[in-house]
């Protein structure tokens, strides 16, 4: 019987969904272990390789944990919404459901291929009314919340309107854009609008004027990740700056926790610190300065007040509502222009673009609060409105991009920490001795910081204060394929539907592009109202509302009267591993932490963070493949032979290249272009060049997962994949390699098989040495799991095999717990291979092998012989053995008196556990 892997993995994968074999419940006998992957978005493309890298790591870990003997939660779903699918329902008029749909089944059938042990009875949708009535439930909730600083949690707005019912505003300690003091009478006159107001500025769902990144052609908003270079990544449409009234999400005010509860999770430092960078805690003093001949005053964010009197000018953000203020008539239109020129850049792009120099002088003077000294104020777009206040003291010798801006506008620099060369750039070091200081004078900048927060408040200038980068998340889209927000307007204010009205469901629309007067697409719904004729939210929710809880829906996929019940809440608790690439390692798990905190304040989950392990997994690259054409000929000449001609370097697709060999009739009919293609080979084969580069169809060098499954089988892949490095790195995908991980499982096979291919396993008992090959592989592939060195472990099933096969053991005893071993690696032969051993069960439902260390030392030794210096044979000895019984047993080996030849040894040398010698 051959390794017939087509009818092998077909048969088990059916045999897997008959069988429910993934299929998982609440099981309070066992211990829960809890594995996700970050779901995908289902594009029309497909998977590719790189894709399933993850998907097959945490599978492998799903498998071993399940055969350790814990209950394994391993769902999957599709993160539905996306601008692709509206996009292609803008140009075709296809709903995009449609589009979704057709892709999720493309999707289903490339992953049933690789054989995951997905509980496939969980599988959620984003775009499923079902699920996202969770998604909206989870708004409301937030909208009749806020964030209470004395406590650090989440609390009722009702609480917090008795309050203002009785005592007002004033000892209220709360995360919230309200400035004004109002006392309880105050309150209590308000009209019911004008208390809504202000209670927006409270809610953790609110609406208000926020900057954006808006793009016309797309009609919609966009997140700094779909958008680069000033165009939006899907289309290449420009992007501006734009005030909007739009939703959000005050994220800003978990920003404490999240930094802080980092510390309890098991992620990489790496990772934690680009979620530190994120949140951006910075520690500081908050000032006014006051501005010449009028009434308004800059309030400025330092974290270096030592450097207070290095101020030689001010800079406010393009954004900032003071530009107006204090632009004076002859500098209108300069500021106007700049401001312009700004809304085409994102805030990223600003961030990032250090060497580009630009502002506008407003006209304007700021006051020196210490020594009221006038200060010019300028417009520049390096200073952020969203981070601090939206102003800054610029001290241009002691900070880099202010330092640039005072060399191009020839603006004082003023040293007040010495030390550096001001000629060469700024003094940014946090040391030295303060000069040009006043009271600071002569201190370390360690002690003048203390002294001038200190002053600072003495004089009533400012107070200390902690800031984070963190911004609330803009939490509005003017797009058709999203989540409808379960809000409507009364009276120009914003109310929350009724529970029992959810799911609001997306309406139909004649089309999926923005009204004529510019409203959302939504805008186009006929009677989108409530029952009373209030009308409904035109926005959709971004795409990250979806994937901010779906961990928690995957737990309890069918409940319709709850997000996740109390009782599996408490079973499953939170995800024990995460999986998922870098790209997610800000946006989604702030959201999602956020989320989930949000949910444990109010009573819902039992634990307050969502991902106890994450593991990034690196990038499959692309092995690109090229032709050479000679120039201004149809003519090709092979990778050798090249640079003896003029030519020029093509991408070619590498599914028709083996091995970096063209398959030169394939080309042909590749493209018309190719028909008539000749070819100069060496060898008789036409040599490809190669190259590593991103995974991408305008590269050709995308490798679609089906033709490996097709060609060598999914067990194949699944370990190829792993072998080909670190999970954690990236690496290019080599074809190349896969040829020797598919003799592999052939040899594997051969264990089981005679020379006639006739299944035949011994069950005599094994020898020591079959059992110490099993155990010394057991102990290193149970660690590799354990550190998700996957690669390394394939190593040593391929050693493991590779000396079985030697020492012909074919004990059933080591065969059943090689396959143990091997099975979250190459479920469908192992499964096979399993049943043919008598089983009936699923080698789902068997044990992982038990570490017996006894097997792994060492009793013998095989000592090599020499005669003169020369190793002349090998001989296994017992390591109780004396020296005197070493050299008796030696010299009275057959071997020993063939080369002795009858003459007296003149020496015998033997070092224990090393060598024997015998000089003749």
């Amino acid at each position: 019987m051959e390794y017939n892997f087509k009818e092998i993995e077909k048969k088990w994968q059916q045999f897997w969904v008959d069988n429910k074999t993934y299929q998982v419940d609440v099981d309070t006998s066992k211990p829960k272990f809890y594995v996700l992957d970050m779901f995908p978005y289902p594009s029309g493309a497909g998977l590719h390789v790189g894709h399933p890298l993850g998907y097959i790591a945490s599978d492998i870990y799903s498998r071993y944990k399940r055969l350790k003997g814990f209950n394994v939660l391993h769902p999957m779903g599709y993160d539905a919404y996306g601008l692709p699918a509206e996009q292609y329902a803008i140009q075709t008029g296809q709903h995009p459901a449609i589009t979704t749909d057709v892709n999720i089944k493309r999707y289903r059938q490339q992953l049933d291929k690789i054989g995951f042990s997905y509980d496939w009875d969980r599988e959620i949708r984003t775009s499923d009314p079902e699920y996202y009535k969770w998604t909206q439930w989870a708004f409301i909730e937030m909208f009749k919340h806020y964030f209470n600083n004395k406590t650090q949690k989440a609390e009722a707005i009702s609480d917090l309107v008795l309050e203002f019912q009785t005592k007002g505003n004033a000892e209220v300690d709360a995360s919230t854009s309200q400035e004004d003091i109002f006392t309880a009478e105050e309150w209590n006159a308000l009209s019911e609008k004008e208390q809504d107001v202000i209670l927006l500025n409270y809610r953790l769902a609110y609406l208000a004027n926020t900057m954006v990144n808006w793009c016309p052609q797309l009609g919609t908003v966009l997140a700094n990740d779909e958008i680069k270079d000033g165009l939006s990544v899907r289309g290449g449409h420009p992007v501006e700056q734009k005030k909007m009234r739009q939703w959000s999400l005050r994220v800003s005010a978990y920003a404490k926790r999240l930094l802080e509860d980092m510390e309890k999770l098991e992620w990489t430092d790496s990772l934690k610190e680009i979620q530190r960078n994120w949140i951006g805690r910075s520690e500081g003093a908050e000032m006014d300065f006051l501005v010449k001949g009028s009434d308004v005053k800059m309030t400025v964010f330092t974290t270096r007040p030592d450097t207070i009197f290095g101020v030689s000018f001010m800079v406010l953000a393009p954004e900032s509502e003071l530009v107006d203020q204090l632009t004076t008539s002859e500098y209108k239109e300069k500021i106007a222009a700049y401001i312009a020129a700004t809304k085409k850049r994102t805030e990223r792009e600003r961030m990032a673009d250090v060497k580009t120099v630009s502002g506008e002088f407003t006209g304007s003077y700021a006051i020196h609060p210490f020594s009221g000294e006038v200060i010019p104020v300028w417009v520049s777009d390096y200073v952020l409105a969203g981070y601090g206040t939206g102003a800054i003291m610029a001290v241009p010798a002691h900070d880099s991009r202010d330092y640039a801006f005072a060399k191009k506008f020839d603006l004082p620099i003023v040293p007040v920490v010495s030390g550096g060369d001001l000629s060469e750039g700024s003094y940014d070091a946090k040391s030295g001795e303060m000069i040009n200081s006043d009271f600071m004078n002569g201190l370390d900048v360690k002690d003048a910081i203390v002294k001038a927060n200190a002053e600072i408040v003495e004089r009533g200038l400012g107070k200390r204060k902690i800031n984070f980068r963190l911004r609330d998340a803009i939490f509005s889209r003017q797009r058709y394929w999203g989540e409808p927000f379960p809000v409507y307007f009364k009276d120009g204010m914003p109310q929350m539907m009724d529970f029992e009205k959810l799911p609001l469901e997306l309406p139909e629309v004649d089309k999926y592009l923005p009204t004529e007067t510019g409203e959302p697409p939504l805008g186009r719904a006929t009677n989108w109202t409530t029952e009373d004729g209030y009308p409904i939210e035109l926005n959709t929710m971004p795409g990250f509302a979806g994937s901010s809880a779906y961990y928690l829906r995957y737990m309890d996929p069918h409940n319709n009267d709850a997000l996740v019940s109390e009782e599996v809440n408490e079973y499953w608790q939170d995800v024990d591993l995460y999986i998922g690439g870098t790209e997610h390692a800000t946006g989604h798990l702030v959201y999602s932490r956020f989320w989930n905190k949000f949910l444990f304040d109010i009573g819902k989950v039992c634990k307050d963070e969502p991902f106890k392990k994450l593991v990034n997994q690196g990038m499959i690259q692309g092995r690109s493949n090229f032709v050479y054409r000679i120039k201004n000929t149809n003519k090709y000449v092979s990778y050798g032979l090249r640079e003896a001609y003029d030519t020029t370097q093509i991408h070619v697709d590498v599914n028709i290249v083996k091995n970096d060999v063209l398959d030169t009739e394939a080309f042909k009919n590749w493209m018309p272009e190719y028909a008539n293609a000749e070819f100069v080979l060496e060898d008789g084969k036409y040599i490809c060049g190669w190259a590593v580069e991103k995974m991408s169809k305008s590269m050709f060098n995308v490798v679609n997962p089906d033709v490996i499954v097709d060609e060598y089988g999914a067990d194949t892949l699944r370990l190829y994949e792993m072998f080909l490095g670190p999970l954690e790195a990236s690496k290019p995908w080599d074809t190349n390699g896969i040829d020797g991980v598919h003799k592999f499982l052939k040899k594997l096979w051969r264990l089981f098989h005679n020379d006639q291919n006739e299944f035949v396993v011994s069950t005599d008992e094994p020898t020591k040495a079959e059992y110490k090959v099993l155990h010394k592989s057991i102990k290193k592939i149970q660690d590799d799991i354990e550190r998700f060195s996957f690669n390394t472990s394939v190593s040593a099933f391929m050693i493991c095999v590779n000396e079985l096969n030697t020492i012909k053991c074919n004990k059933k005893a080591v065969l059943e717990e090689l396959l143990a071993l091997l099975a979250p690696f190459a479920p469908h032969i192992t499964e096979e291979l399993w049943w043919l051993c008598g089983h009936s069960n699923s080698i789902t439902e068997a044990k992982f092998p038990v570490l017996n260390e006894a097997y792994l030392i060492e009793d013998v030794y095989s000592y090599p012989v020499s005669f003169n210096g020369k190793m002349r044979f090998i001989l296994e000895l017992s390591l109780s053995l004396s020296r005197d019984e070493i050299e008796e047993a030696v010299m009275n080996h057959e071997q020993s008196q063939k080369w002795i030849d009858g003459k007296t040894p003149k020496k015998v040398i033997i070092v224990p556990k090393k060598i024997v010698n015998i000089v003749v």
